[in-house]
């Protein structure tokens, strides 16, 4: 029963994720703007694009997703995250200390794993939910199309990839970042985000 309550109130992994994502909401908002901004794009929003401009769109919201997710791991610092990512990838004792922190961490405690993930995925659930309905049961769409704002060719997906970048894509970026620093006990207390 202890360890049921305690599970619940020790999801660290989600508190730091949420924590990370209202301390630099402008960060995370505005690099979250610029993909949502490059898939609109894409879709045709303003009219078509040719392949070239759709390669570059392609180019410049891959890198905000980049940018994001290396901020989050560096925890604001992006040489930090970027070092992170380096060492993980050649260095083969680091890669080896930080798996068997995992594991460890993993077995001791997978009920705060397990609570985190769940309760992300009914957070994701849910801003999905009111995405769709945003796109699908409001007058938000057509509006956008009698006042010019989209092309008259563009479809729901445009609504619905903005938000989703705004949004559920950021904060699944932060959540995969922190859980890896959750994981090798590289995060572990509010002071850190």
């Amino acid at each position: 029963m202890k360890a049921n309550i305690r599970t619940i109130q020790n999801v660290a992994w989600l508190r730091e994720t949420l924590l990370f994502f209202r301390s630099h909401y402008l960060i995370v908002l505005g690099l979250g703007l610029i993909a949502a901004v490059g898939r609109i794009v894409q879709l045709g929003a303003f009219g078509s694009i040719s392949p070239t401009l759709h390669v570059v769109m392609e180019v410049v919201i891959e890198s905000a997703r980049i940018l994001l997710f290396v901020y989050a791991l560096g925890l604001t610092h992006l040489k930090k995250g970027f070092f992170r990512i380096k060492l993980m990838l050649t260095s083969g004792k680091a890669w080896k200390e930080n798996w068997q922190k995992a594991v460890v961490r993993l077995r001791s405690e997978w009920r705060s794993l397990l609570a985190s993930f769940v309760i992300y995925l009914l957070i994701a659930w849910v801003i999905n939910l009111l995405i769709d309905y945003t796109a699908y049961q409001t007058c938000l769409y057509y509006k956008l199309k009698i006042n010019n704002i989209i092309a008259e060719q563009s479809s729901e997906w445009v609504i619905i990839l903005f938000f989703k970048n705004l949004s559920v894509i950021p904060l699944t970026l932060i959540f995969n970042a922190l859980f890896l620093l959750w994981v090798t006990g590289s995060v572990s207390g509010r002071d850190n985000a």
